[in-house]
Parts: structure tokens; C-alpha cells; sequence
């Protein structure tokens, strides 16, 4: 089949790489820091943009990337310094004005640069068909790397993030334990926007989880809920975006349009329950 000769390795990225995502997504939807994903990637996406303004190539070069891990791994920082219980400035209000000066300052440092609105889209919408075997075997290996040392503190990860006043009560260093989650979670990020695009890495974080939430109550049903969204989601989008030759549809917004698909009948399904 094409599906396997052509596109064996976007597939392959769909099929394995998310997965993390999902797992993150968790966390994000349940600290109730919706945007933090769309913010990273963003800060990620001013790295890669100010690697081009100096010169780089966005797929030839290893700049971008190191700009992009650096950049992240400030606004993790960031945010974990500036998680606080402010009764007039939410901590949401502080991720938004970041993600807005991020893609701001995007804008700006590539508007001097011949291949500007170009490097900007793919950034933004990026392209899965496009992703190459050793990008999906480097990006599987750190993913793994992760996703073992979340394996190996996922108690006081859960902790943390799904119950903080125990937390405090037992005298975890909050602050500490948020930088090695944004951290760890920016350079997920990083590497998946790599691929494709700061869009679909805000699909894949956020509406698995929050079907998840919608269905059940139970951190490990909302996971293999959430891992069967994205499977669904990223093999329709693909298939959708490949054999639909007649439409010529870009591959991540059919993904993304497929997301909100399955999160419509996931509403569907709770009203229908009650």
C-alpha cells in the first residue's frame, strides 16, 4: 500500500509520538493552565525564528533546535517562578501575555528575512509528510528518555499536579518540581513542533485530554482514552489528507479538524449519558 511506501514515516510519528503528548495534556488540562502548551510552543517557534535570522536552515542545521531547547527551557523557568496565588492576576493571564509577545517578536525578527511569511506558516501549521526516519528515530529516543523519568517520579509528579494542598502539606518544593515538569515538558514540545507545527502540538496536548475528562473520571481511563483520540485522530487526518487527492488538503489542519470532530461526539456521548 502507498500509505506504507510514501508515508510509512509520518505514520509512524502519529503513531508513536503522541503518546507523550497525551500524557502531558493530562497534567496541563488538570492544572487548569490551558495555554501553557500554546506559550512554550511559541517561545520554541522565537527560537527556531531567531536561528533562521542568523543564518540557519530549519532542517539542515542544529541551531534551530538548540535555540528552540534554550528558548523553552527560559519560559519554563519563567513559569514556574511565576506560579502564585494573585487574586487579580491569574497565572493564565501571564501565559497569554507571554504567547502573545512570543509570536509578536516571531513576527518581527523574521520580517527582515527573504523566506519570512514562508518560515512563519510552516512553524505555525508545519507538514507531517514531511518528517524524515531519522527525525522520527531521534525525536522516539528523547521521548523515551522522558518518559522514563516520568515513569520513575510519576508519584510526586501526580502529586503536584492533581493535588497540590497535599503537596504543600508534605512540604514539596513546588516551585523545583513545576521547573522539571515545564522543562521536561517544553523540550517535548520542542521537538514535536519540529514536526508539526505549533497548531497541531496544541491539538495533541489539549482535546485528547479533554475528552478524556469528559468520559471518565479516573487519571488511567482518561490516558488510554486520550491515546485512543490521538491514534484516531492522527491516522484519520493522515488518511483523510493523503487518498483525498480530489480536496488537496493540508495534512495537520485535517488532523486538527479531526480532533474537533471527536471531541464533538464526546460531548455527544455525556449528553446522551445523562
Amino acid at each position: 500500500m502507498e500509505l506504507f511506501t510514501l508515508w510509512l514515516w509520518p505514520l509512524i510519528a502519529l503513531l508513536v509520538l503522541p503518546g507523550l503528548l497525551v500524557y502531558f495534556g493530562l497534567h496541563v488540562v488538570e492544572r487548569g493552565v490551558i495555554f501553557v502548551d500554546l506559550a512554550l510552543a511559541q517561545i520554541a517557534a522565537l527560537g527556531v525564528c531567531v536561528a533562521l535570522a542568523m543564518g540557519a536552515e530549519a532542517h539542515h542545521s542544529l541551531l534551530p533546535y538548540a535555540m528552540a531547547v534554550s528558548f523553552t527551557l527560559i519560559g519554563a523557568a519563567l513559569f514556574a517562578w511565576t506560579r502564585f496565588r494573585h487574586a487579580r492576576v491569574p497565572q493564565e493571564a501571564i501565559i497569554g501575555i507571554v504567547y502573545v509577545v512570543a509570536a509578536a517578536a516571531a513576527t518581527l525578527v523574521l520580517s527582515h528575512t527573504a523566506e519570512g511569511d514562508e518560515a512563519l506558516k510552516n512553524l505555525l501549521v508545519g507538514n507531517v509528510l514531511l518528517v524524515t526516519k531519522g527525525e522520527v528515530l531521534r525525536t522516539a529516543a528523547l521521548f523515551a528518555a522522558i518518559g522514563l523519568v516520568h515513569l520513575l517520579l510519576r508519584r510526586r509528579f501526580l502529586l503536584v499536579t492533581f493535588d497540590e494542598d497535599a503537596a504543600r502539606a508534605q512540604g514539596v518544593r513546588l516551585r523545583l518540581w513545576d521547573f522539571l515538569f515545564y522543562a521536561t515538558f517544553g523540550i517535548t514540545v520542542t521537538s514535536f513542533v519540529q514536526i508539526t507545527g505549533v497548531y497541531l502540538v496544541f491539538s495533541y496536548l489539549i482535546v485528547p485530554a479533554v475528552c478524556g475528562a469528559l468520559l471518565t473520571a479516573g487519571v488511567q481511563a482518561r490516558l488510554a482514552i486520550g491515546w485512543a483520540v490521538a491514534l484516531v485522530a492522527g491516522v484519520s487526518g493522515l488518511l483523510i489528507s493523503v487518498y483525498g487527492t480530489s480536496l488537496d488538503l493540508p495534512t495537520g489542519p485535517t488532523i486538527v479538524c479531526c480532533f474537533g470532530f471527536l471531541l464533538a461526539i464526546s460531548g455527544v456521548v455525556v449528553k446522551l449519558r445523562r
